[in-house]
């Protein structure tokens, strides 16, 4: 499984994993205090699965 973040220009900001998880609920932190307020998207890619969604950060 890997979460990643990106800017609204497509650079990859952050990366919050990259590793084989079991099934089942996780969570994850992510510290934006290095990032501008405004659009960003993650991407969780997990086998055979891939979703982006679009994330807000406000100041």
């Amino acid at each position: 499984m890997t979460l990643t973040v990106f800017s609204i220009l497509g650079q990859q900001v952050a990366t919050l994993i990259s590793a084989q998880q079991v099934p089942g609920y996780h969570e994850f932190r992510f510290d934006a205090s290095g990032l501008a307020s405004g659009v960003y998207f993650y991407r969780l890619t997990a086998e055979g699965y891939t979703s982006t969604r679009k994330l807000l950060l406000l100041r």
